[in-house]
């Protein structure tokens, strides 16, 4: 077979609409792949639309039509078939080749196909995609099949588009096209691979992998050679005459398992596929291992537990969107940063969320490779859909094709059919509206589970996230399958996540600012306010600010200027989550996982994201990092008083005593306690504490601290910090020149709570290694700050940049 790609010499002008007038007359250079937005932005006719208000300024790129062409040269051949392979449009597209219409589609998400011999000229060929506007295209869609609810602004559920490009409660209304994936001409004689699925399974110490081929023919009706490599393993077969599918078994003896992060390690192997000796390959990796989704009635509900290699896997996880609106910019190193930063955060699973994409290849590659397990939903998200013409079709072939390209790998754990639309359908008001139309039920109970088991079989499929696991119960009922919890955050405080004993919570957050860098980069508003312009238009969820505000009332003192604020919020953040994560983790094994909405933004904005839009770690990626260590302690209230909980997810059993004493605020021990406990490998172990170490004199100024000598600390405070006598700071600090940046020690005089260095606040590019530590009077504490930015130490120790939560109750008068 020989490829041809087609990615250059592309333009793209605007075709109808109401583009502003100097774009209306443009021509300008299209990269491909790409998105019309980042051609215009190259070609300096549209401001970035991450920036300000621009935003709003540009919804007339998604309401205008745009033409894409380019030229190229075709020397012909003798080939049998010569293929137009469009591996992505965005999204309602006609396809012309020299004039001709070759294919018009109607979904992002699939492959499209299309035998294009007979029309290629020798010599110059002109290819052109012309896209209707995504807006209207929606719009008319939703007319056309009957109007259905969904979330936000635009019918995104009446087209196969990336639901989020339309706008969500963290992302912007940026409703773009493109050919964002890559283009290109096949050219191939007698017969070529049109699929190969390796199946992995596992049987005793062998590992087994089937290899179902499917075959298009193009002239050759005879047998055809097939040959399957699986690491040094070869096995020779045929694909029979006529026939246009085969499997080939090949087996390797003494198998390496493949592990998810933390249990293991992950071994990879190559897979080969060979079709009539030279007319086609396929290559790809594979890994050894089971996966089972354990859900199992008990005493107390619906287990919703993931076995891998037999073992149940405490979930440490988080909800995965788009990296960014314009698809292309996403990067295989991106890819990697971001998923580093969950792999540092402790995370193992993410979940690839239903109102996204699929993502691309690299980033399943990444995760195999790293050993991050990833939860794919079908991409239906918060909306009901049509089961109909012409829809249904168009799903159809998407999971079809979409199963076929991930079904290998490893990392892979789980299939889900939508992201909350069963919830929807039971509690948000659609089944008056909707009054008998289909909202997608037969997609998630039949289509896709079937598509599933015939193209895959080898991993599980859950209907909906959350899901109950029986289709008569509630869909997001705690004490079976998965839930989200998200009247916490809407209406409730953080401090409620206590009162829930979930199996397994699969969407849960609380929101805080980008860094500081971030927002500055973004906004320019004078003065900058919480209520200033580009900050609102940065602030897409529902009543966000007022959210923010009203969550902060309970815990600490109302913030007066945009840094406290700033500081306040993001701190308030990261509390909530850690506090939700403490509680998960020690009422495990009832509860299986926390997957935290969310781990990364698409844009600079204020959003539930531990890392911002522009990749930079937010003080809640420090708390994750801290809550989902291998090895944590935490205390948690029990109906006889106080325990301290001993969380073990190692392999290796966890004894010793924890030192447990109640301190006052100035560091005078009033009550201490030695404690055995053992936790088994995988363990999760309480222990009781004494009456007179929680008991205290007085709350407001006392605090519970418990540690493991060369381990950790957990610290409980009796009162709110609006509620105490938290002192003012009291910091001597001394800032040292390294390698990498700077040495900052900081010594505290008093009770410091939550002493943060925001880094980036001193320089852009600045990163510091800890955040959020609670220092007793007299500790100290070294952050290394890296950076390549001169800096005097005024700068990383300034009242702005070194913030404790000391700071809000004893905020410096202007």
């Amino acid at each position: 077979m020989l490829r041809t790609d087609l990615h250059d010499g592309w333009t793209v002008r605007a075709v109808a609409g109401d583009p502003p007038p100097d774009v209306a007359a443009a021509t300008v250079p299209a990269t491909v792949p790409g998105s019309v937005h980042t051609d215009l932005l190259a070609a300096g006719l549209i401001a970035d639309p991450y920036l300000d208000l621009n935003e709003q300024l540009l919804q007339w790129v998604g309401r205008t039509d745009w033409r894409y062409e380019t030229s190229f040269a075709w020397a012909g051949g003798a080939d049998e078939r010569v293929d137009l392979v469009l591996e992505g449009l965005d999204t309602v597209a006609r396809v012309e080749l020299n004039g001709r219409t070759v294919a018009e589609t109607r979904n992002m998400h699939r492959t499209y196909r299309v035998d294009v011999g007979a029309l290629l000229s020798v010599g110059d060929n002109t290819l052109a995609v012309a896209f209707r506007s995504p807006v209207k295209a929606a719009d008319e869609a939703s007319e056309q099949i009957g109007r259905r609810p969904h979330v936000n602004t635009h019918p995104y559920n009446a087209i196969r588009k990336m639901a989020c490009n339309f706008g969500w409660d963290w992302g912007p209304d940026l409703a773009t096209v493109g050919i964002w994936k890559p283009i290109s001409l096949q050219a191939w004689s007698g017969a070529r691979l049109a699929a190969v699925r390796p199946l992995v399974s596992v049987d005793g110490t062998r590992g087994i992998v089937r290899v179902a081929v499917d075959v298009e023919r193009a002239g050759l009706a005879g047998d055809l050679p097939l040959v399957a490599r699986v690491g040094d393993v070869t096995v020779e077969s045929v694909v029979p005459a006529g026939a246009s599918s085969a499997v080939v078994e090949v087996v390797v003896e003494d198998a390496e398992l493949w592990w998810p992060v933390g249990h293991g390690d992950q071994p990879l192997y190559d897979v080969t596929v060979e079709l009539g000796g030279d007319l086609d390959t396929w290559s790809g990796r594979v890994g050894f291992r089971t996966v089972e989704l354990r859900t199992e009635p008990d005493d107390r509900g619906t287990s919703f537990t993931f076995v891998i290699n037999g073992r149940p896997v405490f979930v440490k996880g988080a909800n995965w969107i788009p990296d960014d609106c314009f698809l292309e910019r996403v990067t295989r190193e991106r890819y990697a940063a971001r998923i580093t930063q969950s792999l540092d955060a402790g995370i193992n699973l993410l979940r690839v969320w239903g109102g996204g994409i699929y993502e691309q290849d690299d980033f399943y590659e990444l995760c195999d490779e790293q050993g991050l397990l990833v939860w794919q939903d079908f991409l239906f998200a918060c909306a009901a859909y049509s089961e109909e013409e012409p829809l249904r079709s168009e799903v159809a072939a998407e999971a079809r094709d979409n199963v076929t390209r991930l079904v290998a790998h490893p990392s892979l754990v789980l299939w889900n059919g939508n992201n909350e639309n069963i919830w929807g359908y039971h509690d948000w008001g659609w089944q008056e509206r909707l009054d008998g139309l289909s909202w997608g039920a037969g997609y998630y109970d039949d289509l896709l589970p079937s598509i599933v088991a015939e193209l895959d079989g080898t991993r599980p499929y859950s209907n909906g996230s959350p899901y109950s696991v029986d289709p008569e119960r509630h869909p997001n009922d705690p004490a079976h399958g998965s839930m989200h919890i998200w009247d916490v955050w809407n209406q409730r405080d953080y401090t409620v996540y206590r009162d829930y004993e979930p199996r397994f919570v699969s969407e849960f957050g609380w929101q805080g600012p980008p860094t500081w860098a971030t927002l500055t980069r973004a906004i320019s508003d004078e003065p900058l306010t919480p209520e200033s312009p580009g900050v609102l238009l940065h602030q897409k969820a529902m009543e966000g600010n007022r959210k923010l505000e009203t969550g902060l009332a309970p815990h600490l003192p109302q913030p007066r200027g945009m840094d406290d604020f700033h500081w306040a919020t993001q701190l308030n953040q990261a509390r909530a989550i850690a506090f939700g994560i403490e509680h998960f983790r020690s009422i495990a094994p009832h509860c299986s996982g926390a997957v935290v909405w969310q781990i990364n933004d698409c844009w600079p904005v204020t959003s539930w994201a531990a890392v911002d839009g522009d990749g930079r770690k937010k003080p809640l990626w420090y708390a994750l990092r801290r809550v989902f260590r291998p090895r944590l302690l935490t205390l948690q209230p029990r109906s006889g008083g106080l325990a301290v909980v001993v969380s073990n997810d190692s392999g290796e059993a966890w004894a010793g005593e924890v030192a447990v004493s109640r301190r006052a605020f100035d560091g005078r021990t009033l009550e201490s306690a030695a404690l055995p406990f053992s936790a088994d490998a995988w363990g999760t172990v309480s222990v009781d504490l004494p009456k007179e170490l929680t008991l205290a004199e007085d709350g407001t100024a006392e605090l519970l601290v418990a540690e493991v000598p060369g381990a950790q600390r957990a610290v409980w405070f009796f009162a709110e910090d609006r509620d105490s006598a938290l002192p003012a700071p009291e910091l001597t600090t001394a800032v040292a020149r390294t390698g990498r940046g700077y040495a900052v020690t900081v010594t505290a005089g008093a009770l410091a709570r939550d002493l943060t260095l925001l880094a980036d606040k001193a320089a852009a590019d600045a990163e510091v290694d800890e955040q959020l530590v609670t220092l007793l009077p007299g500790e100290s504490v070294v952050f290394e700050v890296s950076t390549a930015a001169e800096l005097d130490a005024a700068a990383l120790t300034g009242w702005s940049v070194l913030r404790s939560a000391n700071q809000l109750l004893h905020p410096r008068t202007p």
